[in-house]
């Protein structure tokens, strides 16, 4: 499963990046969005893009479209 299948104030822990931009890869990877690391969807806006993802302490707003590549397990 991807960022966007988890439920609001749902959290799981990040399995992989399989983004085709790399340089967008490496951000979120700079971003904290490791392999094992856990994360949790904290807010959904109106319009229901970005989301924003608590990861590592921060908050991060994500776009859906990059959102989808980041894969997770629950």
């Amino acid at each position: 499963m991807n960022l966007l299948d988890l439920k609001e104030q749902e959290e799981a822990v990040v399995d992989s990046i399989t983004h085709p931009d790399v340089d967008m890869k490496r951000r979120l990877l700079d971003l904290g969005f490791y392999k094992g690391t856990p994360i949790k969807k904290v807010l959904i806006s109106p319009k229901g893009d970005p989301i924003a993802y608590r990861v590592r302490g921060t908050t991060i707003a994500l776009r859906n479209n990059d959102a989808q590549y980041i894969e997770v397990i629950n």
